[in-house]
């Protein structure tokens, strides 16, 4: 299965991988290996190539040795920040496209096909929202939700 086996082969000697599934990760171990097995059941479910890279800011919770454990590739970050993991994980993928989740488990992995599909369909750029359909109360401070968040969605509606 080469979703296992591109976490251990080097780039040279892989076939193509046409997804490579990015999580940034700083002490998840409590959900970094529920993250990694989603991501591997999907990829293998859907006949995907892929790999998993872990992006690791500095973990010392043990993150690093599930990640190893479970076959995904471990990219060390040096620079702190969730932007740097981002951004240093993204540089090292061999994927064809790169998909972006969070490895504390806040995003389904298991949903994955509405974005490889506009990706196939040569769309260079595709986002989803997790708020469709409403914020649960509590779910989010109030500055967030009504600050944060419409600022932020206007910005990024402007052309």
């Amino acid at each position: 299965m080469l979703n296992s086996l591109a976490a251990s082969v080097p780039a040279s000697e892989t076939a193509f991988l046409e997804v490579s599934i990015v999580m940034p990760c700083l002490n998840e171990a409590e959900t970094l290996g529920i993250c990694i097995e989603k991501a591997q059941s999907y990829l293998t479910q859907n006949n995907i190539s892929g790999e998993i890279v872990v992006a690791d800011n500095g973990s010392t919770d043990g993150s690093i040795e599930i990640a190893k454990q479970m076959n995904a590739r471990v990219i060390r970050v040096k620079k702190k920040g969730y932007g740097s993991a981002l951004m240093t994980g993204i540089a090292a993928a061999r994927g064809k496209y790169v998909i972006m989740r969070d490895s504390d488990d806040s995003y389904d992995f298991i949903n994955l096909t509405p974005f490889i599909e506009k990706l196939r369909q040569g769309y260079d750029l595709v986002m989803g929202n997790r708020f469709q359909g409403g914020i649960k109360p509590g779910a989010m401070p109030p500055l967030h939700r009504y600050l944060g968040n419409p600022v932020l969605h206007s910005l990024s509606s402007m052309p």
